[in-house]
């Protein structure tokens, strides 16, 4: 029976894959093979994409369908200030906060973030990676938060696939792994700089000047003529 689950399930499938890295930016997505994929019926899978394109995760073409977004450099800049805005001052709440064990299941956490990186899981690593900041806000006891972050990150996980330099080198686990050491002597001060510079590398690693890649063959072929 056809519910609002099926719905859920289709949604996070779908942001699942795009925070991953296993759907590229610009991906049509065709309602037959999705409802044939989850064995519903387009309509369902119409909700799903409208949902989606609410989190500008998803963008809908009048008489050409759903597309995985394709965020401008303006954009991708303007998700990582309001990740700023969110994020020190969760910072800040959640050093005065933690408990030990609090810290403990942070540790556990890069833990696993550092053994995917160590064994080239790089769709584990991806959603660890990103997972570290909402795991602090669920923390927290705020899980309004973590649905505001895991949406942004989603929109994230765009942005690099587009922009992201393949000269970028900087290891988030270990800075994530410092965070932690941070976070548990108390120091809210050093925490939040140390947030701050975290948050810089990893805008600091795209390539927001570049142009945006494109699925259009007349656009992609007109600009190497």
């Amino acid at each position: 029976m056809e519910t609002l689950s099926s719905t859920d399930t289709i949604v996070q499938a779908l942001t699942h894959a795009i925070v991953e890295h296993r759907l590229q930016p610009g991906s049509k997505l065709v309602e037959q093979a999705l409802a044939d994929h989850f064995g519903v019926s387009r309509t369902l899978v119409r909700q799903a994409l409208f949902q989606l394109s609410q989190k500008r995760l998803v963008t809908l073409a009048p008489a050409r369908g759903a597309f995985v977004a394709s965020p401008s450099a303006d954009e991708a800049r303007q998700v990582f200030a309001v990740r700023r805005m969110l994020e020190l001052e969760l910072t800040r709440a959640f050093v005065r906060a933690a408990t030990p064990a609090d810290i403990d299941a942070l540790r556990a956490h890069v833990a696993a973030e550092q053994a995917a990186v160590a064994g080239g899981d790089v769709a584990g690593r991806t959603e660890l990676l990103g997972d570290f900041h909402v795991r602090m806000a669920e923390l927290l006891g705020n899980p309004v938060l973590a649905e505001v972050l895991r949406d942004l990150l989603a929109r994230c996980a765009i942005a690099t696939l587009m922009y992201q330099s393949s000269h970028a080198a900087h290891d988030s686990a270990a800075e994530h792994a410092a965070l932690v050491d941070c976070f548990a002597q108390g120091n809210v001060t050093q925490a939040v700089k140390l947030m701050r510079e975290h948050l810089d590398h990893v805008e600091a690693g795209l390539k927001l000047d570049q142009p945006a890649p494109t699925h259009d063959i007349k656009t992609a072929l007109a600009s190497a003529s």
